[in-house]
């Protein structure tokens, strides 16, 4: 008897534990026992879960809103735990309840994971169950049931019975007409789920109405909404039926009066165009791209100028040049002068991809001066886009037509007299090379990368030795032995001591990329050189360019020629100089 009694005690156990914690005034110990209901419930086995575990989750759940999400993930992966699908059944309950709980992420989750069992019901358990369920949620008293009740019917309807189905059209066209803001909002949500699920009759029949009532609702949060789901359905309609039942919709949206619609149809503009086909594109959607083009906010001018190469890419290909000739790039030029920076960068960013529609000889007429309009533009935004698509100009019109446009321009900004300017210039100068290939940066860039080098404004000289190591990276050691390292060693001789400590700043970087042969053979000679010069400053660069050049020689260099140098900074007269070479010397050894 005793036995039996310990065996009862034993398999009370798991749920008895779970009881306290989850009573526990510690909200992290409560979450920790739900993280861990799997675990309980397999220890409980598959009838006492269905029968004592969530029967205890659905009576006694009124937690935190952490604990309350973490049960609502937890339930979703639960079906096998209690016993499949043929008992997925016992698990809607608890979800049920969290669908109606006030916080939205935890009645978001709660949705996931009923969609998730939902779809391992049987269709007859799936109408004896679920859809119960479904209609509970929509006509509940609490806006929060109704939200939560329209992730379930993309779910549900494809696996009813047609009665069941009309039921459950006439449910959401009732949360579509929803008393309530947040109701509506999330009716517009899933209505392009639905859409994708419902027969093409009731699709004109039914739901289009509702889309053109979401469409014209008082909220603007509910239209914009409403514009996600004519993507979806203009996706599932024909020509036809789309050009009468979602073409006028659309075109209110476009100019409509809250610019929160109108950013949302620029943004889907492109999905939009594909969903449409290329005849309604040219007669309906032109006209309302050149609109949303002339947007008096920044930010719809700014989202649909990101669109512009799409957009473009899309048209018909029979008539792509003449539409962006005629209907385009008029109100494309008028944004690469606009007063908003964001709008210039958004359209700098795509507008090297109209080179390849337009060909050679309308990218020189019609783009070429954009470009440069751009190049010269005051935000360093705009500027990096255009330099960092060149690429796409140089591939339709060759490198000898963009070194005699574009060319002069970077010129002209790698010589400006502000530095701020030269400096974005700096930073472009390794994509720009990568671009244009080595061949013709030796031609006609190079100069300008040795000339930074000397430039009066140290944030430039620094910059300028950064570019070199990246330079070295893109064309190999070899390039740097023949182009640039031997007219940074004559810089070691200048009078200008600045622009000797500079020689030792690129030395330091291109020891890394260069390799040992090469930092033995060049560099290292004219650091040794450098350490008997009459600046202290000078002096003691050298003692810390020898400590960062030192992992990259031989231990036989660094005993022969290294050290003694080191030893005899370290007996400077400069307190400075002996600092560096003392520590440089212990750096080393400790290497």
């Amino acid at each position: 008897m005793a036995a039996s009694d310990k065996s009862v005690d034993d398999s009370l156990y798991p749920i008895a534990v779970l009881i306290d914690e989850l009573k526990n005034e510690d909200v992290q110990l409560r979450l920790n026992s739900i993280k861990k209901l799997s675990t309980i419930a397999l220890a409980l086995g598959e009838e006492r879960t269905r029968s004592e575990l969530i029967p205890f989750l659905t009576e006694t759940i009124y937690d935190e809103d952490e604990v309350l999400l973490a049960l609502a993930d937890q339930l979703g992966n639960f079906t096998s735990l209690v016993g499949g699908a043929e008992f997925a059944m016992y698990l809607i309950p608890p979800l049920e309840s969290l669908a109606t709980v006030e916080e939205t992420v935890v009645r978001d989750k709660a949705v996931e994971s009923l969609r998730t069992v939902a779809a391992e019901h049987s269709a007859q358990d799936l109408e004896i169950h679920v859809v119960p369920t479904l209609q509970r949620l929509v006509s509940g008293d609490w806006f929060t049931s109704r939200t939560s009740a329209c992730g379930l019917f993309s779910v549900c309807y494809p696996r009813v019975t047609q009665p069941v189905k009309a039921e459950l059209r006439a449910n959401f066209r009732k949360l579509c007409q929803d008393e309530t803001p947040m109701v509506r909002r999330a009716a517009a949500n899933k209505l392009g789920e639905f859409a994708k699920v419902v027969e093409t009759e009731y699709l004109k029949s039914d739901l289009i109405p509702n889309f053109v009532q979401l469409a014209q609702d008082d909220q603007d949060s509910v239209r914009l909404l409403a514009v996600e789901a004519c993507v979806s359905i203009a996706q599932l309609l024909p020509q036809d039926d789309v050009e009468h039942l979602v073409l006028p919709t659309l075109r209110q949206c476009a100019s409509d009066s809250s610019w929160r619609v109108r950013y949302m149809v620029a943004e889907k503009f492109v999905d939009l165009q594909k969903a449409v086909g290329p005849e309604i594109t040219r007669v309906d959607l032109v006209p309302a791209f050149q609109y949303l083009l002339k947007d008096a906010e920044a930010e719809v001018r700014a989202a649909v100028a990101t669109k512009v190469k799409d957009f473009c890419a899309n048209l018909d290909k029979a008539n792509q040049v003449q539409i962006i000739l005629s209907s385009i790039l008029p109100y494309v030029r008028d944004l690469v002068s606009d007063p908003n920076p964001h709008v210039k960068s958004a359209l700098a960013s795509v507008i090297m991809g109209l080179s390849p529609m337009l060909g050679a000889y309308q990218t020189v007429e019609q783009l070429l001066p954009l470009f440069l309009i751009q190049l010269k533009d005051e935000c360093p935004e705009v500027r990096l886009n255009i330099i960092s698509n060149l690429d796409c100009v140089n591939d339709v019109i060759g490198i000898q037509q963009l070194s005699q446009s574009l060319l002069p321009a970077i010129v002209e900004l790698a010589e400006d007299s502000k530095w701020r300017v030269r400096l974005a210039i700096i930073e472009y100068m390794p994509a720009l090379a990568g671009q244009l290939g080595q061949e013709f940066f030796d031609q006609k860039l190079r100069g300008l990368c040795m000339g930074w080098l000397n430039d009066h404004v140290y944030a430039i000289r620094e910059a300028a030795t950064l570019n070199m190591k990246k330079l070295v990276e893109q064309f190999g050691a070899p390039w740097a032995e023949q182009a640039i390292i031997p007219m940074i060693l004559v810089m070691s001789r200048n009078k200008n001591y600045l622009h000797r400590m500079t020689c030792l700043f690129c030395l330091n970087v291109l020891a890394e990329v260069c390799g040992t042969d090469i930092t033995t053979k060049l560099l290292l000679p004219t650091v040794l050189l450098l350490a008997a010069d009459p600046v202290a400053n000078v002096r003691f660069n050298v003692a810390k360019t020898l400590q960062k050049i030192s992992p990259f020689l031989e231990a036989s260099v660094i005993d022969a020629q290294v050290k003694p140098t080191l030893d005899k900074l370290n007996a400077d007269t400069d307190v400075d100089v002996k600092h560096f070479a003392a520590q440089a010397i212990a750096g080393i050894a400790a290497a």
